[in-house]
Protein backbone atom coordinates (compact mmCIF):
# COMPACT_ATOMS: atom_id res chain seq x y z
CA UNK A 1 0.00 0.00 0.00
CA UNK A 2 1.43 3.72 -1.05
CA UNK A 3 0.23 6.76 1.46
CA UNK A 4 1.42 10.00 0.54
CA UNK A 5 0.63 13.65 2.31
CA UNK A 6 -0.69 15.93 -0.03
CA UNK A 7 0.55 19.47 0.28
CA UNK A 8 4.46 19.76 0.20
CA UNK A 9 4.93 15.94 -0.98
CA UNK A 10 2.78 14.88 -3.65
CA UNK A 11 1.54 18.32 -4.91
CA UNK A 12 4.28 20.16 -6.53
CA UNK A 13 4.74 23.76 -5.35
CA UNK A 14 2.22 24.93 -7.52
CA UNK A 15 -0.67 22.89 -5.98
CA UNK A 16 -0.66 20.84 -9.00
CA UNK A 17 0.43 17.27 -9.71
CA UNK A 18 2.64 16.82 -12.44
CA UNK A 19 2.60 14.64 -15.61
CA UNK A 20 5.30 12.24 -14.41
CA UNK A 21 3.67 12.25 -10.47
CA UNK A 22 0.18 11.24 -12.04
CA UNK A 23 1.92 8.46 -14.30
CA UNK A 24 3.15 6.98 -11.75
CA UNK A 25 0.39 6.67 -9.74
CA UNK A 26 -1.73 4.94 -12.51
CA UNK A 27 0.56 2.33 -12.96
CA UNK A 28 0.67 1.50 -8.96
CA UNK A 29 -3.12 1.13 -9.54
CA UNK A 30 -2.74 -0.94 -12.30
CA UNK A 31 -0.85 -3.29 -10.59
CA UNK A 32 -3.61 -3.63 -7.87
CA UNK A 33 -1.94 -1.82 -5.48
CA UNK A 34 -3.87 0.89 -3.27
CA UNK A 35 -2.80 4.66 -3.36
CA UNK A 36 -3.97 6.25 -0.16
CA UNK A 37 -4.16 10.49 0.69
CA UNK A 38 -3.12 10.64 4.19
CA UNK A 39 -3.81 14.67 4.66
CA UNK A 40 -4.16 17.54 7.12
CA UNK A 41 -6.77 18.28 4.68
CA UNK A 42 -10.63 17.76 5.60
CA UNK A 43 -13.04 15.70 2.95
CA UNK A 44 -13.89 18.71 0.85
CA UNK A 45 -10.42 19.45 -0.21
CA UNK A 46 -10.05 16.08 -1.38
CA UNK A 47 -12.20 15.75 -4.75
CA UNK A 48 -10.28 17.91 -6.72
CA UNK A 49 -6.66 16.36 -6.26
CA UNK A 50 -7.99 12.74 -6.46
CA UNK A 51 -9.49 13.72 -10.06
CA UNK A 52 -6.10 14.84 -10.66
CA UNK A 53 -4.46 11.61 -9.75
CA UNK A 54 -7.06 9.14 -11.04
CA UNK A 55 -7.24 7.76 -7.51
CA UNK A 56 -11.55 6.48 -6.23
CA UNK A 57 -10.28 4.99 -3.22
CA UNK A 58 -9.77 5.97 0.02
CA UNK A 59 -8.45 9.25 2.19
CA UNK A 60 -7.28 9.97 5.64
CA UNK A 61 -8.59 13.36 5.93
CA UNK A 62 -7.72 15.59 8.92
CA UNK A 63 -4.87 13.70 10.12
CA UNK A 64 -6.61 10.67 10.85
CA UNK A 65 -9.87 11.51 12.44
CA UNK A 66 -12.12 10.91 9.05
CA UNK A 67 -11.62 8.03 7.01
CA UNK A 68 -13.39 9.13 3.24
CA UNK A 69 -14.40 6.97 0.18
CA UNK A 70 -13.52 9.00 -2.34
CA UNK A 71 -15.26 7.64 -5.50
CA UNK A 72 -18.60 6.98 -3.79
CA UNK A 73 -18.10 10.87 -1.91
CA UNK A 74 -19.04 8.80 1.57
CA UNK A 75 -17.10 9.27 4.80
CA UNK A 76 -16.81 6.04 6.47
CA UNK A 77 -15.59 6.75 9.61
CA UNK A 78 -14.89 9.35 11.79
CA UNK A 79 -12.60 8.65 14.92
CA UNK A 80 -12.14 10.99 17.74
CA UNK A 81 -14.65 13.71 17.77
CA UNK A 82 -13.88 17.16 20.35
CA UNK A 83 -17.16 17.28 21.97
CA UNK A 84 -18.31 20.65 23.08
CA UNK A 85 -17.14 20.63 27.10
CA UNK A 86 -13.81 19.47 25.91
CA UNK A 87 -13.91 22.02 23.10
CA UNK A 88 -14.82 24.76 26.09
CA UNK A 89 -11.72 23.54 28.28
CA UNK A 90 -9.53 23.95 25.44
CA UNK A 91 -10.73 27.36 24.73
CA UNK A 92 -10.48 28.59 27.78
CA UNK A 93 -7.01 27.28 28.41
CA UNK A 94 -5.39 28.74 24.65
CA UNK A 95 -6.63 32.09 26.39
CA UNK A 96 -3.97 31.93 28.85
CA UNK A 97 -1.47 30.17 26.78
CA UNK A 98 -1.86 32.29 23.24
CA UNK A 99 -3.63 35.25 24.55
CA UNK A 100 -5.01 36.64 21.34
CA UNK A 101 -5.40 33.45 19.26
CA UNK A 102 -8.72 32.65 17.48
CA UNK A 103 -10.19 29.54 17.14
CA UNK A 104 -11.54 27.85 13.53
CA UNK A 105 -13.64 23.98 13.87
CA UNK A 106 -13.57 21.25 11.18
CA UNK A 107 -16.87 19.49 10.97
CA UNK A 108 -18.14 16.53 8.72
CA UNK A 109 -21.47 14.67 7.46
CA UNK A 110 -22.28 11.76 5.35
CA UNK A 111 -20.07 13.55 2.47
CA UNK A 112 -17.48 15.79 1.23
CA UNK A 113 -19.48 18.92 0.91
CA UNK A 114 -22.57 18.19 3.20
CA UNK A 115 -25.29 20.90 2.29
CA UNK A 116 -26.85 19.80 5.87
CA UNK A 117 -23.39 21.25 7.87
CA UNK A 118 -21.36 24.14 8.06
CA UNK A 119 -17.93 22.37 7.90
CA UNK A 120 -15.58 25.32 8.42
CA UNK A 121 -16.46 28.09 10.88
CA UNK A 122 -13.79 30.30 12.09
CA UNK A 123 -13.97 33.33 14.44
CA UNK A 124 -13.34 36.80 13.84
CA UNK A 125 -9.85 37.80 12.53
CA UNK A 126 -8.78 33.97 12.31
CA UNK A 127 -6.07 33.77 9.89
CA UNK A 128 -5.69 31.05 6.98
CA UNK A 129 -1.95 30.72 6.04
CA UNK A 130 -3.47 29.52 2.59
CA UNK A 131 -5.00 32.52 2.16
CA UNK A 132 -8.54 33.75 3.76
CA UNK A 133 -11.59 34.07 2.62
CA UNK A 134 -12.70 30.07 3.21
CA UNK A 135 -15.19 29.24 6.15
CA UNK A 136 -18.13 30.86 8.23
CA UNK A 137 -17.52 33.62 10.50
CA UNK A 138 -19.05 32.98 13.63
CA UNK A 139 -18.91 33.88 17.45
CA UNK A 140 -16.90 31.74 19.43
CA UNK A 141 -19.85 30.09 21.19
CA UNK A 142 -21.07 28.91 17.87
CA UNK A 143 -17.22 26.96 17.59
CA UNK A 144 -17.39 25.66 20.50
CA UNK A 145 -20.79 24.45 21.08
CA UNK A 146 -21.16 21.88 18.43
CA UNK A 147 -18.45 18.70 18.02
CA UNK A 148 -15.65 18.97 15.79
CA UNK A 149 -13.15 16.46 13.93
CA UNK A 150 -10.24 19.31 14.68
CA UNK A 151 -9.92 22.51 15.93
CA UNK A 152 -7.63 25.03 14.33
CA UNK A 153 -5.59 28.16 16.10
CA UNK A 154 -3.78 30.64 14.30
CA UNK A 155 -1.89 33.68 15.66
CA UNK A 156 -0.34 36.39 14.21
CA UNK A 157 3.08 37.07 14.53
CA UNK A 158 3.79 33.38 15.64
CA UNK A 159 5.66 30.25 14.13
CA UNK A 160 3.45 27.06 14.16
CA UNK A 161 6.75 25.60 15.92
CA UNK A 162 5.83 28.32 18.42
CA UNK A 163 2.63 27.89 18.49
CA UNK A 164 2.92 24.07 18.93
CA UNK A 165 5.39 24.51 21.99
CA UNK A 166 3.58 26.52 23.80
CA UNK A 167 0.12 24.47 23.75
CA UNK A 168 1.35 20.85 23.77
CA UNK A 169 3.07 22.21 27.43
CA UNK A 170 -0.77 23.06 28.60
CA UNK A 171 -2.36 20.39 26.51
CA UNK A 172 -0.80 17.57 25.58
CA UNK A 173 -2.77 15.04 27.42
CA UNK A 174 -5.83 16.46 26.42
CA UNK A 175 -5.56 16.59 22.43
CA UNK A 176 -2.80 16.11 20.14
CA UNK A 177 -1.08 19.55 18.66
CA UNK A 178 0.57 19.61 15.36
CA UNK A 179 0.58 21.64 12.52
CA UNK A 180 1.35 21.16 8.38
CA UNK A 181 2.39 24.82 7.79
CA UNK A 182 4.97 27.47 9.38
CA UNK A 183 2.27 30.23 9.30
CA UNK A 184 1.07 30.83 12.63
CA UNK A 185 -1.21 28.25 12.64
CA UNK A 186 -1.35 24.64 14.78
CA UNK A 187 -4.04 21.74 14.57
CA UNK A 188 -5.30 20.23 17.65
CA UNK A 189 -6.98 16.92 17.22
CA UNK A 190 -8.48 14.02 19.52
CA UNK A 191 -5.68 12.34 21.74
CA UNK A 192 -4.10 9.30 20.10
CA UNK A 193 -5.28 9.90 16.28
CA UNK A 194 -2.69 10.51 13.96
CA UNK A 195 -2.69 9.59 10.23
CA UNK A 196 -0.73 6.43 11.60
CA UNK A 197 -4.52 5.10 12.76
CA UNK A 198 -5.97 6.24 10.23
CA UNK A 199 -4.40 4.57 7.86
CA UNK A 200 -3.52 1.14 10.10
CA UNK A 201 -7.49 1.04 9.62
CA UNK A 202 -6.88 1.52 5.56
CA UNK A 203 -3.91 -1.40 5.80
CA UNK A 204 -6.40 -3.28 7.86
CA UNK A 205 -9.35 -3.17 5.16
CA UNK A 206 -7.37 -3.90 2.52
CA UNK A 207 -5.86 -7.29 4.54
CA UNK A 208 -2.15 -5.28 4.20
CA UNK A 209 0.53 -5.59 6.71
CA UNK A 210 2.41 -2.71 8.15
CA UNK A 211 5.32 -3.89 6.60
CA UNK A 212 4.61 -3.62 3.17
CA UNK A 213 3.49 0.14 3.08
CA UNK A 214 5.36 2.85 2.20
CA UNK A 215 4.50 6.59 3.31
CA UNK A 216 5.43 10.18 2.33
CA UNK A 217 5.47 13.25 4.36
CA UNK A 218 7.17 16.44 5.07
CA UNK A 219 5.39 18.25 8.16
CA UNK A 220 5.19 17.10 11.69
CA UNK A 221 1.97 16.12 11.49
CA UNK A 222 3.49 13.21 9.16
CA UNK A 223 5.80 12.05 12.27
CA UNK A 224 3.34 9.13 13.18
CA UNK A 225 2.98 7.86 9.80
CA UNK A 226 6.45 7.95 8.88
CA UNK A 227 7.49 5.67 11.76
CA UNK A 228 4.32 3.32 11.44
CA UNK A 229 4.64 2.87 7.58
CA UNK A 230 7.51 -0.07 7.11
CA UNK A 231 9.15 1.83 4.64
CA UNK A 232 8.98 5.81 6.05
CA UNK A 233 10.17 8.65 3.48
CA UNK A 234 10.56 12.34 3.60
CA UNK A 235 10.80 15.02 1.57
CA UNK A 236 14.06 16.63 1.19
CA UNK A 237 12.05 19.95 1.01
CA UNK A 238 10.73 18.63 4.64
CA UNK A 239 10.46 19.78 8.35
CA UNK A 240 13.58 18.53 10.23
CA UNK A 241 11.42 16.58 12.76
CA UNK A 242 9.98 14.99 9.80
CA UNK A 243 12.95 14.02 7.80
CA UNK A 244 14.35 12.34 11.33
CA UNK A 245 11.31 10.06 11.70
CA UNK A 246 11.60 8.83 7.90
CA UNK A 247 13.73 5.74 6.50
CA UNK A 248 14.73 7.49 3.56
CA UNK A 249 15.13 11.09 2.31
CA UNK A 250 14.06 11.79 -1.54
CA UNK A 251 14.23 14.97 -3.59
CA UNK A 252 11.65 18.04 -2.85
CA UNK A 253 8.35 17.77 -3.85
CA UNK A 254 9.27 20.85 -6.88
CA UNK A 255 11.94 17.53 -8.22
CA UNK A 256 8.78 14.70 -8.46
CA UNK A 257 10.52 13.36 -4.81
CA UNK A 258 7.67 10.47 -4.49
CA UNK A 259 7.51 9.25 -8.15
CA UNK A 260 11.13 9.12 -7.79
CA UNK A 261 10.62 7.01 -5.29
CA UNK A 262 8.00 5.02 -6.90
CA UNK A 263 10.12 4.58 -10.11
CA UNK A 264 11.75 1.74 -8.74
CA UNK A 265 8.96 -0.53 -8.37
CA UNK A 266 6.23 0.80 -10.46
Amino acid sequence: MIASDVDGTLLAPTETLTKRTIDVIARVLDDGVPFVLATGRPPRWIPRVAEEAGLTGYAVCANGAVLYDIGADRIVAVHGTLEPMLLHDIASTLDKALPGSRLAAERVGTSAFDPDVRNFVIEPDYHNPWGDGEGATTPRAEILGQPAIKVLVSARGMTSGEMAEAVSAVLDDAVDVTYSTDGGLIELSAHGITKATGLAEVAARFDVGVDRVIAFGDMPNDIEMLRWAGHGVAMANAHPSAIAAADEVTAPNSEDGVAQVLERWF
